[in-house]
């Protein structure tokens, strides 16, 4: 008689790694299946299913279920201390057990050296590059004589290790010089994000993130588009006229999830967010609105703060420009 199938579960960060592997072309074949059992475990499918429909037996598919439910404890916990080691976790799981063999050809120094270098900028070898390609990472792995090694086998250390040195993402260091200050800017915008589901549902507050993007070209192309044909896919002129630029202000309602009543115009000024956020009020001026926005100066105004007192109906002195910021109205207009 048939035993009862293990019972899988799967947390958020974890599905999305499983997701990837069932569908990676670079993994092997063995991992894709055992990371697409799971996955289909986890929707309730029958281990005849699922065997039926990746060309496994039933018993297999067993094997492996098991083997993720009893693993599953411990890399929830590794998931929790140290999220960066998820996914290398998760593949240990998914890959066959160590067999007796040669041992490895490179030392754990030697692995370790060469993310080291990969985590260092490419100056300092004395390279003329912006960041590492695999080739670049190769030739200086060489050089320095950590190991006489593949570029392919480079390349499976930085998978690994989950590292990247090949991209790069924009980052904005704060201007703001006292960690306890700035501590307690985070907090304020975190709690405004974690509120705002709440807010909205009580009274129907409208929580935005405002921010613009400028200099945006208005190109026209000379000649139109031609149509996909059945030997051939469409084509785009690549010639183009200049019709100078203009500047998008865009609202993000962070409960809805979507952009609500954004600008287009030629200049981003003063006079141009404080009639952005007066339109985007009008909207629906029914209810409070909090918009999130960051330290420039358009955003932070005499003339919105000014708009904002008017409309909110304040009558206390505001202050000196530069100088004072009236609290209640900072707190209108977060």
């Amino acid at each position: 008689m048939p035993g009862k199938a293990a019972k899988v579960w799967i947390t958020e960060r974890q599905q999305p790694i499983l997701i990837e592997l069932s569908k990676s072309r670079t993994e092997s074949q063995l991992v894709v299946q055992r990371a697409t059992i799971v996955l289909r475990a986890f929707a309730g499918q029958l281990n005849e299913q699922i065997a039926q429909e990746i060309g496994l037996g039933a018993h297999q598919v067993g094997v492996w279920r098991r083997r993720w439910q009893a693993a599953w404890e411990e890399l929830t916990a590794l998931e929790c201390r140290e999220p960066r080691r998820l996914r290398e976790a998760i593949l240990e799981v998914l890959r066959d057990a160590p067999r007796s063999g040669c041992p490895g050809t490179f030392t754990a120094e030697q692995v370790t050296q060469i993310l080291a270098l990969a985590c260092e900028p490419p100056e300092k070898s004395g390279r003329p590059i912006t960041h590492w390609t695999r080739k670049e990472l190769h030739a200086e792995v060489l050089q320095r004589g950590i190991a006489q090694i593949s570029e392919s086998q480079v390349d499976r250390y930085l998978k690994q290790a989950v590292l990247q040195p090949q991209r790069r993402k924009m980052w904005l260091n704060t201007k703001e010089k006292d960690p306890a200050v700035f501590a307690e800017q985070v907090k304020t915008v975190c709690q405004t994000y974690q509120e705002a589901p709440r807010r909205a549902a009580k009274d129907g507050t409208r929580t935005v993130c405002v921010d613009e993007m400028t200099g945006l070209q208005a190109l026209e192309r000379v000649a139109p588009d031609k149509r996909p044909q059945p030997d051939s896919v469409a084509k785009h002129e690549y010639e183009y006229e200049r019709h100078g630029t203009t500047t998008l202000i865009g609202n993000w309602d962070v409960v809805a999830g979507q952009m609500v009543a954004c600008t287009l115009g030629p200049t981003r000024t003063e006079p141009d967010f404080v009639m952005h956020i007066a339109q985007t009020v009008a909207t629906d001026s029914e209810v409070d609105w909090v918009f999130v926005v960051d330290c420039l100066n358009v955003h932070q105004s005499a003339g919105l703060v000014e708009w904002v007192a008017k409309t909110c109906e304040l009558d206390q002195p505001l202050g000196k420009k530069r100088e004072t910021r009236h609290p209640e109205i900072a707190g209108h207009a977060t």
